[in-house]
């Protein structure tokens, strides 16, 4: 009976639309006979209702398709992901369905080999099968990897294939004949100079060595040394032989094949299906009914399997033979929204949409006027690449114009570099805090492993005697940013006050909210800005802000809201902050105007034990300890990053003399612009990941903290193409 309901919903479902005559691309014989079955399986359950005519439209390739649909001689196609992006993107057609695979919506890259010795750092000079040109698994995920961490090189004047071709000895990788020759040279596809019977290292099943499947046949035939195929791909190889096979991880290890969950070079979007505009309404519908009828729970699947190739000769067929389901896309759904924000970012880094004017930029983020001002100058003082700066309104919205691909780059303390690390941003240099860089004999660059940190402090005026950490009930707080390691990440692991114990809520802003009468936390709300100021002249800003506009923000403004504004009003009872350079910005409080007479005997460390000590104890009497800020971006984009910072401190070492210092901040009447103060020079790290630069205690604390909490810019990042649909 379910069977004969699902029918009659499908009448129902199409009764007003036209008969309307489909026509699917496909790019072998193979497909060809299995789009004839699907097209004999809908006349025989609709009969003449809607969408029981399709037609199968052979094409040598799938650009060939693209070229089909667009001037409408067919109408939809499968394609990997990297391909949906071109073809609306520069060809202007529109993404109708996304398949699903049983474990979500995404494929892991992952680089197959035979041979024990190969590891992913040594791959240059080797030979490579790829699944596809400027396919995600095959192309942009290996090589977004291999440029991430310096290991392939793209000089930026030529097209990545040019370079991807100096790199490998020689490949196969499909759809590659016009970008550069030497990238198809493994390719077994036969030759021709007919373009329809020229199936050389064109992306079609006539091609033996395309796709995923192909790129493992061209490695078990010993053509290739390494293989990048779609983790999908491995349910393929037959336990018998899986012995035979490795994968090469990121830390230049190999791992089983089981082991792609924890061993692969990065996840992306799986294939999508795309058509015109004008079509669009018509083929979801269509592609609904056929799903409905002949899907993993359709209602006719003894008649026709959609998802399955087995009888007709060859893998993936139509759709990718592990598809458990197509999510039919909304009208208007934006590519980014069905690719996810970091592939798009990624297939823009690798030239997808070819060159433009940001290519040759480098854009930075500032979060204040304060901030422009100063990255204004430092594009003016230096010869390397050209300096962009855009204005954001918090450390937080820098994460996301970065993700977004709205700017490339930004220093972030260290909360904030774990909440960048959760949005698949990565490191390029790490701020060093040490008495001085030493490099080594010969070097521009400082290499080590040792990151000096620094600590987060509470501090009081030396007058209020009666203030120590445990009786700051009612008190009012001073606490340099939201999500600050030493404003807000670690003081509440204190006891503040006697009424704070065990049970107290694991969320800092409620205990916050509970200890303190009122404050200024920047980024914060209620309470915790009644104490906060706003900005003045060209900074003015609305109070509370989360940046230097507001005149309470950061170390300086802490400090500014112990003591108050001029007039002596709007101040705090106790400063949390960090203690680096806390010094000069209390000497600097005169030399600013904001107030006069201060000086460092003035102020006392309240104690994690309820002991006061003078500031020079900050070694013993501090709230704990916090990792450096770390300079992040999109991975593809770590190498040129890094390029323009030691080009950048090269050029000012060079010339000592300029008005222009990179990690000096007080001419600009705040501190800590675009780096901290106490930065000596950068560290390299991008070979490091966010975690082990954190380590292992302050990334654990921050991750309790975190799963407590809603932050909406980690549920930004947490929206994954992997599990929207």
């Amino acid at each position: 009976m379910r069977g004969i309901y699902a029918i009659l919903l499908f009448f129902i479902l199409v009764c007003c639309v036209g008969a309307k005559k489909m026509r699917w691309c496909t790019v072998s014989d193979a497909e060809q006979k299995k789009c004839a079955e699907l097209a004999k399986a809908l006349v025989a359950v609709l009969h003449s209702a809607a969408f029981s005519r399709l037609s199968c439209i052979r094409a040598s390739s799938t650009t060939d398709c693209i070229d089909k649909i667009r001037s409408n001689r067919a109408d939809i196609v499968t394609l990997d992901a990297g391909e949906v992006y071109s073809a609306v993107k520069q060809f202007g057609l529109v993404a109708i369905a996304k398949e699903i695979y049983r474990d979500g919506g995404c494929i892991l890259s992952v680089a197959v080999v035979r041979n024990s010795s190969l590891d992913i750092r040594s791959l240059r000079g080797h030979r490579s099968c790829h699944n596809g040109a400027r396919w995600t698994a095959g192309w942009s995920l290996p090589l977004g990897f291999l440029l991430s961490r310096n290991y392939l090189t793209w000089s930026k004047e030529q097209p990545l294939s040019q370079d991807v071709s100096t790199f490998f000895s020689a490949s196969c990788i499909p759809g590659a004949a016009a970008m550069a020759p030497p990238l198809c040279a493994l390719c077994q596809g036969q030759k021709s100079y007919s373009r329809q019977k020229n199936y050389h290292c064109e992306t079609s099943h006539s091609e033996p060595f395309y796709n995923s499947q192909g790129a493992l046949r061209c490695l078990r035939s010993g053509a290739g040394d390494v293989a990048f195929v779609d983790h999908l791909a491995l349910e393929s190889i037959e336990e018998s032989e899986s012995d035979e096979f490795r994968l090469l991880c990121t830390d230049g290890t190999q791992a089983p094949l089981s082991h792609y969950r924890n061993c692969n070079l990065g996840r992306g979007p799986g294939g999508g299906m795309v058509t015109r505009v004008n079509l669009r309404k018509v083929a979801r519908r269509f592609l609904t009914t056929v799903q409905t009828l002949f899907g993993q729970q359709g209602s006719q699947r003894q008649r026709f399997q959609l998802f399955s190739s087995q009888t007709f000769g060859e893998n993936d067929l139509l759709f990718k033979d592990v598809t458990d389901k197509l999510a039919v896309l909304p009208d208007d759904t934006d590519v980014s929204q069905v690719l996810g924000l970091d592939f798009v970012a990624l297939l823009k880094g690798l030239g997808h949409e070819g060159s433009s004017l940001e290519d040759s930029v480098v854009r930075w983020c500032c979060i204040s006027h304060a901030e422009q001002r100063k990255c204004e100058q430092w594009a003016l003082s230096i010869k390397s690449d050209p300096l962009v700066c855009v204005r954001a309104v918090s450390m937080r919205d820098c994460i996301e114009k970065i993700k977004r691909d709205e700017v490339d780059a930004v220093s972030l303390d260290a909360t904030h570099s774990f909440i960048a690390g959760k949005c698949g941003l990565v490191p390029v240099v790490t701020e060093y805090y040490g008495t001085k860089c030493m490099l080594a004999e010969g070097s521009t660059h400082l290499e080590t492993d040792e990151l000096p940190p620094v600590v987060g402090v509470a501090v009081a005026k030396r007058s209020s005697k009666n203030i120590f950490i445990g009786n700051l009930q009612g008190r009012r707080s001073c606490q340099s940013h939201m999500y600050s390691p030493a404003g807000w990440l670690l003081p509440y692991r204190h006891t503040l006050s006697l009424e704070q114990n065990s049970s107290s809520p694991c969320d800092p802003d409620q205990v916050y909210n509970t200890v303190f009468w009122k404050g200024c936390l920047p980024g914060s709300q209620g309470n915790l800005c009644k104490v906060c100021m706003g900005g003045t002249g060209e900074a003015a800003t609305k109070r509370c802000a989360d940046n230097h506009n507001e005149r309470y923000y950061g170390n300086t403004g802490a400090l500014r809201c112990l003591i108050g504004d001029p007039s002596g009003k709007s101040y705090g009872d106790v400063a949390f902050l960090e203690q680096h350079n806390l010094q000069a910005n209390i000497l600097s409080l005169s030399s600013t105007g904001w107030a006069e007479g201060w000086t460092t005997s003035d102020f006392e460390l309240l104690c994690g034990d309820g002991r006061r000590a003078p500031l020079s104890e900050w070694e013993s009497c501090n709230l704990g300890v916090i990792p450096p800020n770390t300079i992040m971006t999109r991975p593809v984009f770590t190498a040129r990053v890094y390029d323009f910072l030691m080009k950048s401190q090269e050029t000012l070492a060079a010339n000592p003399n300029t008005e222009f210092k990179l990690f000096e901040s007080q001419q600009y009447g705040e501190s800590d612009l675009l780096f901290k103060d106490a930065t000596q020079c950068f560290v390299h790290t991008s070979h490091m990941d966010y975690r082990s630069i954190l380590g292992e205690e302050f990334y654990t604390h921050a991750e309790s903290v975190f799963s407590c909490i809603n932050s909406d810019i980690l549920q930004f990042c947490n929206q994954d193409v992997c599990s929207i649909f």
